[in-house]
Order: structure tokens, then C-alpha cells, then sequence
């Protein structure tokens, strides 16, 4: 039997020493045996007592990750008691056999240590050991503890948070980290009656501390170290061997980071709990302060220069391979822990009467959407943003702000993007900021007045449209290109058309339909593909036609509109098949469950000519013809089909022609019209051309007699 007397003894002497950080490892490794294997309950609640008070542990510079091996001293502790119990009630009783460890059972040993947590130990630390027994006792379903002894464990954790927790300045900062270190590992455990006991008042303050202070993502300062190493020369020279790197290391390593999505949970549901509304405005504050920092660091610094399409020119390898991804997955890691704490503050404001008031109500989405426009660098990249939990919280924001107008047109004025200067490619940070800017613009479009639609959406979104005046058609924006240069052009188009869909705008449709027509024609098909075209000239088709008042003040834009087209796809446009029909999503998209070719691969889209991508477009609007004109466009389209140069195209155009008529996309008047031109007005020998000849290539009458036929005349 092992003599555990002396090394108790040189380890609570080994406590009392000055802290020395080579010699941390080894007093907690031996604590740990101590633990397992002492038989005395007062020895236990002994080395309990005086762990929590050691000199040589509490005052090591590496003062959160040293509450993290305590935890996991006690954890481990925990869990080798729990088999030692098993293994000695299944191991038959034998005379003069020893036991194996202390012999204490869980439920002794637990009591013994907890007896240890005297008032005289600081609550904070105690957290850290109860935590690490529960753990050790009750998590992957060991259920090592009574119901009441479980219970009074987690009571116990909650209690000594909330002591804690309240004196944050007693406490100091090292306590409040470990509390929330402690607590993401406790709370999958707790039961919901102990967790309605936090003082999410109090706790609230500190997770928040926990994931943007030093422990966490260091406010940023992280990228500060970046920008004091990095020198730009003919490339971007950050060496892997800089202070920074050194420092983006640590910081990747640290337990709260680690630990950063339990974290989030722990602020997520300190949130929704807290009862004290002020606080959460307050952490709703410090969240948009977080961002804004984050986003002025970031701009200072040189990497923020470098887009994504042309890193492998501007890096080494070696900083492609090693510090640059780790430092794009702090910042993703940023914006995922920043959103879902929005999410929880958005969800509140829809439902508690403190955020829903109409003074607060629109402040509270603003800041919000600042939040998230200061990350705009991170959610852009590699389409980082689109998780349901950003998309919702993006929305929700929006839907509240937009119900003021007067709030929504201030919102927008204030984070117009910088000017361009000229069609110079602007930075990728002033990229990201545009193209979020589009993106709200779109949605704010039916809340605004006209001339301020005209003011802050027309007028910066035709901008990026026209090759005169916009850097994303410039030839400096080539070799290679920007990677937001389709996202922006996109938004762009969406915003207009946004713009151009609402009623209330009408006065500004009318003034703006020809222009953007001729916009997307001279668009086609270098910067936008047959699918997007056709979708834009649809809408805009669709804006033109009743009930919209642009109908009843300019009949006739439609067929102008359309006949601009048509003339374009016959005398003006390629004919060669090198357009793809459709696109196939992107990674970012997802797939669908499409059809499949060899190897599991989908099939290439089919092939079509410009010429074809406009008589669709042109197809695609019949719908909205004027009734009285009907039949004469079915023919006009049925002689575009036919003058389709390319066979593949043609039949592709041809296809979707008949598809208009019979797939019930025309509505009952202009179906009987369609129906009528098909029968008796020859539609079906316009769109189909004539039937084959049924001998061959000789064009007879229905019943007569071949010439030259052998046979009996009978």
C-alpha cells in the first residue's frame, strides 16, 4: 500500500512556495493523485482547503489557464473515484485484498471535498472545483450522485456565481473568466430549476467581458500587433516569426477561446433572462463599441487591403498556410459569437415592452444593423454571413427600423459608403460596406419617400451600373477581379428594381424603366448571365403591366420595351451557343437533388447564343402583353424562334415558348387568345414549322393514292 502521508504533506508545503511556473505542473499532477487516492476525508477536505489558497498556483502569470487545471484536476479526480467505486463492488471480496484508490465511494468523497469550500476560500474559486466534481460525477450520464446530493451541487454552483458575480470589482476580473470558464462547462448540466436561479443581472456583464475582453477576443487589440508587424512592400511581408503571430497564437489557445461557443450560449441565455432591461442595452452598447473598434482596427491594417481573389499573389505560402487562415478564423469565429448575441437582443426587442416602445424601438434596430455593418469585412468573405441565426437577426432588424420612416431614411444616410474615386477599385473593406449598403437599400425601398428612393437608392445603385462610372466595369478591376465585383453588381440591380416595384414610386418608374432597360442591354450577356437578364427584364415587364400605375399613364411601355428587345435579338446580337441556360449553384448555394451525371457530378447546363437569351427574355414576358395585342407578339415571338441561327438554342427558345402557352403562366383572357392563335390563326405552324411529310419528302392530301405503288388495285 503506497504511504500517501508523506507527499501530502510535501505538496501542502509545495502550496506555500513562491510561484514558479515550471513546477505548476508537476504540484497539480500530484494533488491529482492525492485526490484519487486519499482515504481520509479531512485529509481531503485538507488539500482542498489549502489548494485553493496556494501561493505557488494563484499568483502564476498564467493566472486562466491555471483555474482551467484546477477544474480539470478535479474533473479527472472526480472520474477516477467514480471507476475505482465500480471496479471495487465488482471485484469479489477477498481477505487481505486492498481496495483500489481511497475506497471512498462518490458520494463520501464528494461530501469530504466540498466540506474543504470554507468562507474563508473566494467564491469564485470554489465555482471552478464544484464544477469540476459535477462533471467529473454526473456528465456523459455516469450518474455517480444522488438526486439531493446532485441537487445540492448545483445549488452550490449557482449560489457561489451569484456571490461571485455581484461584486464584480471584489471579485476582480481572474474570477469573473473563471466563473464563466467554469460555467461553460456546468451549464449543459444544470438543471432548468437551478438555471432559473442565476443572477442574470449580474451574469450577464461578466459572460459578455468573458468573450470580448482580454480573456476573449482581446477588443480587437489582436489586430493592432498585426498592423505594428506587417510591411508593405511589393507584397504584403508578415513574417511568421513576429510578435504577432506569437500573440494570435496565444490568444487562439486560450481557454475562453476555446470554449467560445459555450460562451455565446451562456451570454445568449443571460440575455434573454436578465431582468434588469438596462442591462441589456447596456451590453447591446458594448457590442456595437466591440464592432466599431474591430472595424477601425481592421482598416488600419495592411491585410485589409488584400482581397480574396488575389491573396496567393500578395502572401507567402508559408503565411497562407499558417497565421492568415488562423487569423480568418478568429474573425469568422467574431462574427458567429457577435450575431447570436444580437439574435437573443433582436428576439427580446420583438416581444418585451422596454425595446418594442416607438423611441426605442428604432434605435435599438440601428444599432444592430451598425453592429453588423462593422463586420461586413468578415460576413462577405466566402458568403461568412449567410447562417440562420445572422439572416434573422439581419431581417428582424430591418423589419423594425423600416416601420419609421424618419429613422430609416437617417439610418441609411448615415452609412453611405465612401465616394469612389473614379474607376479606381476601392479597398475590399469599402467593397464589403458598399455592398451592405445596396443590400439594406433594397429592403428599406417601400418604407422611404421618393425622392429620397431617388436620392439614396437610384442614384449610387445606377452609378455602379453604368460602364462610365463604375469601377466594377473599369479594366482596372481585372487580373484578376474583385471577388464582391458579382455580389455588388447583383445588389445593385436588386435595389432598383426594388425601387421599381413599389407603387407608391411610380413617378420614378416611369423616368427610370428606359434607362435601366437600356442598362441591362448594355449588360448583357459580359457582366450578367442569361438567367439573371431574364429574371430583371421580366420584373420589369411585370412593373409596366397593370395593376402597377405605370400602365394606365403609359399604355404602350410595355411593347416598346419588348419590341426594343426583339429588334436587338434579331439584327444585333451573337448567335453563337457559349451562354449557359442555367447556373449551377455554387458551394455557398448548396445543391440541389438534381439530376446527376457519371461519378456523382451534375450535368453542364446547356449551351445557348445571346441571340436566344434575349427571345427568352422576350418569351418570358408574354404574360404581360396588353390583352388587344396578344396573338400579334405570339406571332413576333414564334418569327424570333424561327430566326434563331443556332439549332441548339432555337430548340431551347422553342421549348420554352410552348412551355408559356400551356403551363397556365397566361392568365384565362390571354390562354383563349393563345389557344385561338394556335388553332385557326396557324400559331402551330409559326412556332413548330410545318409537319413532316408523312412518305418521306412528298407533300400530299389526306387519303390520296401514292404514284408508282405496287400492289393490287382491288
Amino acid at each position: 500500500m503506497a504511504d500517501y502521508s508523506s507527499l501530502l504533506a510535501t505538496v501542502l508545503r509545495a502550496y506555500r512556495d513562491p510561484p514558479n511556473p515550471a513546477e505548476e505542473n508537476n504540484i497539480l499532477a500530484k494533488t491529482n493523485t492525492l485526490l484519487a487516492n486519499l482515504k481520509n476525508p479531512l485529509n481531503l477536505s485538507v488539500l482542498t482547503s489549502n489548494l485553493l489558497a496556494a501561493p505557488a498556483l494563484w499568483q502564476s502569470p498564467h493566472e486562466l489557464h491555471t483555474c482551467m487545471r484546477v477544474l480539470s484536476v478535479y474533473n479527472t479526480a472526480a472520474i477516477h473515484v467514480r471507476r475505482n467505486e465500480l471496479v471495487n463492488s465488482n471485484t469479489p471480496t477477498i481477505r487481505m485484498k486492498p481496495l483500489i484508490g481511497s475506497g471512498l465511494s462518490s458520494e463520501a468523497w464528494t461530501r469530504a471535498t466540498l466540506k474543504g469550500l470554507d468562507e474563508k476560500t473566494n467564491r469564485w474559486k470554489q465555482v471552478l472545483v464544484l464544477t469540476g466534481i459535477l462533471i467529473g460525477m454526473e456528465a456523459d450520464n455516469r450518474r455517480s450522485l444522488s438526486s439531493s446530493l446532485r441537487s445540492t451541487l448545483e445549488r452550490a454552483i449557482v449560489e457561489s456565481t451569484n456571490w461571485a458575480l455581484v461584486e464584480p470589482l471584489q471579485t476582480g476580473l481572474l474570477g469573473c473568466n473563471a466563473v464563466v470558464l467554469a460555467l461553460t462547462f456546468a451549464f449543459p448540466l444544470l438543471s432548468d430549476s437551478a438555471k432559473q436561479q442565476f443572477n442574470c443581472n449580474a451574469l450577464l456583464p461578466s459572460a459578455v467581458e468573458g468573450m470580448l475582453g482580454a480573456g476573449g477576443f482581446q477588443c480587437g487589440d489582436f489586430i493592432t500587433f498585426i498592423t505594428n508587424d506587417v510591411r508593405p512592400t511589393r507584397g504584403i511581408n508578415w513574417r511568421i516569426d513576429s510578435p504577432s503571430v506569437t500573440t494570435l497564437q496565444h490568444l487562439v489557445s486560450g481557454p475562453l477561446m476555446q470554449n467560445m461557443g459555450p460562451v455565446t450560449r451562456l451570454v445568449s441565455f443571460a440575455i434573454e433572462h436578465a431582468s434588469d432591461c438596462t442591462v441589456v442595452a447596456h451590453v447591446h452598447d458594448l457590442f456595437l463599441d466591440f464592432t466599431k473598434e474591430l472595424f477601425q482596427k481592421w482598416s488600419y491594417c495592411p491585410l485589409s487591403s488584400i482581397d480574396l481573389a488575389s491573396e496567393t499573389a500578395k502572401l507567402s505560402p508559408d503565411v497562407l498556410q499558417g497565421p492568415y487562415p488562423m487569423l480568418w478564423q478568429v474573425l469568422k469565429k467574431i462574427l458567429y459569437s457577435v450575431a447570436s448575441s444580437l439574435h437573443s437582443i433582436a428576439t427580446r426587442s420583438l416581444l418585451d415592452p422596454f425595446f418594442r416602445d416607438d423611441t426605442r424601438a428604432p434605435v435599438t434596430a440601428a444599432m444592430t444593423l451598425a453592429a453588423l455593418r462593422n463586420m461586413s469585412f468578415i460576413s462577405t468573405r466566402e458568403n461568412a454571413g449567410f447562417f440562420g441565426v445572422y439572416v434573422f437577426t439581419y431581417l428582424a432588424s430591418l423589419d423594425i427600423i423600416t416601420r419609421y420612416t424618419g429613422s430609416s431614411v437617417a439610418y441609411l444616410e448615415s452609412i453611405q459608403p465612401p465616394a469612389s474615386h473614379g474607376l479606381l477599385v476601392p479597398s475590399p473593406v469599402i467593397q464589403a460596406l458598399t455592398l451592405f449598403y445596396l443590400n439594406v437599400a433594397e429592403q428599406m425601398a417601400p418604407s422611404l419617400p421618393t425622392p429620397t428612393c431617388e436620392a439614396l437608392i437610384i442614384s449610387p445603385a445606377t452609378a455602379h451600373l453604368s460602364p462610365t462610372s463604375s469601377w466594377l466595369l473599369s479594366p482596372a478591376n481585372s487580373n484578376p477581379r474583385s471577388s464582391l465585383t458579382r455580389d455588388i453588381f447583383e445588389a445593385a440591380h436588386s435595389a432598383v428594381l426594388a425601387v421599381l416595384s413599389c407603387p407608391q414610386h411610380a413617378a420614378l418608374t416611369i423616368k427610370l424603366v428606359p434607362i435601366y432597360v437600356t442598362a441591362l442591354l448594355s449588360s448583357f450577356p459580359s457582366r450578367i448571365s442569361p438567367r439573371q437578364f431574364r429574371h430583371a427584364f421580366r420584373i420589369v415587364m411585370q412593373i409596366a403591366s397593370p395593376p402597377f400605375p405605370i400602365s394606365a399613364s403609359e399604355p404602350g411601355y410595355v411593347e416598346a420595351v419588348l419590341e426594343m428587345v426583339r429588334h436587338h435579338a434579331i439584327t444585333g446580337a451573337a448567335t453563337q451557343p457559349t451562354l449557359p441556360l442555367t447556373e449551377l449553384p455554387t458551394k455557398a448555394e448548396g445543391r440541389g437533388s438534381g439530376a446527376v451525371g457519371v461519378g456523382g457530378e451534375e450535368p453542364p447546363a446547356p449551351m445557348i447564343s445571346e441571340q436566344a437569351g434575349l427571345v427568352l427574355a422576350v418569351i418570358d414576358a408574354l404574360p404581360y402583353v396588353p390583352l388587344p395585342h396578344v396573338a400579334d407578339w405570339l406571332s413576333l415571338v414564334a418569327e424570333a424562334v424561327s430566326a434563331i441561327a443556332d439549332p441548339g438554342s432555337r430548340a431551347q427558345a422553342r421549348s420554352r415558348f410552348c412551355d408559356v402557352l400551356v403551363s397556365g403562366e397566361l392568365d384565362v383572357e390571354r390562354s383563349a387568345v393563345a389557344v385561338a392563335w394556335w388553332g385557326s390563326g396557324g400559331g402551330s405552324v409559326m412556332a413548330l414549322g410545318p409537319p413532316a411529310p408523312a412518305n418521306g419528302g412528298e407533300f400530299v392530301m389526306s387519303g390520296a393514292l401514292g404514284l408508282g405503288r405496287e400492289g393490287s388495285r382491288l
